[in-house]
């Protein structure tokens, strides 16, 4: 696990063409550009130093980050999951992008995640761009990476649709959990990478890794109260980080293109335990500028929270029984709000198409659009708020 502290700057620097120092341009009007900057240092004294920065927005320990794994993995007949009876996957159809006339055309999405099976054919034509934050390469041998990507914009697999945008094509792939998971600077570098290669969306499904700091901490020597103390700050600190980074995707909009960043809100909640209990959604998810996304699944009585799924996210979508790419070719179906974010996201990138078109995009109308949009049509009357935010995220129809 990488040791160290992230730092989050908003860095200001003449434009491209404008001369430092000495000019015939008056310094109080040259232009500039502004961009988010991530960078880690290595100790104490070092982080003292630069926190003087008037650059530096935030700053923390870089903490261990995990995938936010599904909740279960069955494995889907290839042969029988392009079937007439069954030819766009409940997902799709569910947030209405089987109907909608926007297929993610000239939209750029991102997913950090565990890479990507760039063979699988369901991503025949799409331009991958991968980079690799973990240090174990590029791919993925885990599958999780592989399945989200395909559910926002992956091509029909076996006559099955199984992608909400499936007309994107340029995908940006950031792998930042691998074999020993990942940092919160990880994360952060990969979302300065996504909207510095041009992401419109940018697609998670981690979180951070409390227990798991608290160890590493307690591994170093400390004994379990101050260990407890110091993850407990650090995990304050990596909330005002992911505080600063959606800040700054908002506020730095104007100098590069409008971007949301839609993560998972996770899936530690128990409604089926004796007695229940929910959990309140995780970080980044439960950062202010992040569209957090909850699980709902099908029953009798209409679309209802998912038993894992954590509260307070800001919209739902589909996330029981979602059939996608699986690692090696085929199709797997997964269970988690990991699955469920993907459809948020694609429907994210229909939004940014018809935006863009109207020549209205924005990343505020971006995010706007996305929650606006949402429904309570379908669900179950007892869905609550705390549990499904604003309703069933839904594809534009117009």
């Amino acid at each position: 696990m990488n040791e160290g502290y992230v730092i989050i700057r908003k860095r200001r620097r003449p434009q491209a063409g404008a001369t430092a120092g000495p000019t015939l341009v008056p310094s109080e009007v040259q232009t500039h550009t502004e961009s988010l900057h991530v960078d880690v240092v290595d100790s104490r004294p070092a982080l003292a130093q630069v926190r003087t920065d008037p650059e530096v927005q935030a700053s923390g320990p870089s903490m261990p980050m995990k995938l936010i794994a599904p909740v279960s993995i069955s494995a889907v007949a290839v042969a029988t999951a392009g079937a007439a009876a069954m030819t766009t996957a409940w997902g799709v159809r569910a947030v209405g992008a089987d109907t909608s006339p926007f297929d993610g055309t000239g939209v750029v999405v991102a997913v950090l995640d565990t890479g990507i099976d760039a063979q699988h054919p369901a991503f025949a034509g799409v331009q991958l761009i991968e980079k690799d934050f973990t240090g174990d390469g590029n791919g993925d041998v885990h599958g999780h990476g592989t399945h989200c990507a395909a559910t926002i914009f992956g091509r029909d697999v076996n006559g099955l649709r199984i992608g909400v945008a499936r007309g994107v094509a340029k995908a940006l792939i950031g792998k930042v959990i691998g074999g020993r998971g990942g940092t919160s600077a990880d994360i952060a570098s990969a979302i300065q990478w996504a909207i510095e290669n041009g992401a419109h969306v940018i697609s998670m499904s981690l979180g951070i890794d409390f227990p798991g700091f608290q160890r590493q901490l307690q591994n170093q020597g400390l004994r379990a109260e101050p260990a407890t103390s110091l993850a407990l700050e650090g995990y304050r600190q990596n909330l005002d980080v992911f505080d600063s980074v959606a800040d700054l995707v908002g506020a730095l909009a104007s100098f590069h293109q409008p971007c949301v960043l839609v993560a998972a809100a996770g899936n530690e909640s128990g409604r089926s335990e004796v007695p229940p209990f929910e959990i309140a959604a995780s970080p980044p998810a439960i950062s202010p500028g992040f569209i957090s996304v909850a699980a709902v699944q099908e029953s009798s009585q209409g679309l209802a929270v998912a038993h894992f799924s954590n509260i307070g996210a800001n919209v739902s979508s589909p996330g029981v029984g979602i059939i996608s790419a699986n690692l090696g070719g085929g199709l797997v179906s997964m269970d988690g709000t990991s699955m469920a974010a993907p459809h948020v996201a694609g429907v994210a990138a229909l939004w940014a198409q018809k935006l863009k078109q109207a020549n209205q995009l924005t990343a505020k109308l971006l995010t706007a659009s996305v929650i606006g949009a949402a429904t309570r049509s379908g669900l179950e009357v007892t869905s609550t708020l705390e549990a499904v935010g604003a309703g069933i995220a839904r594809a534009p129809q117009q």
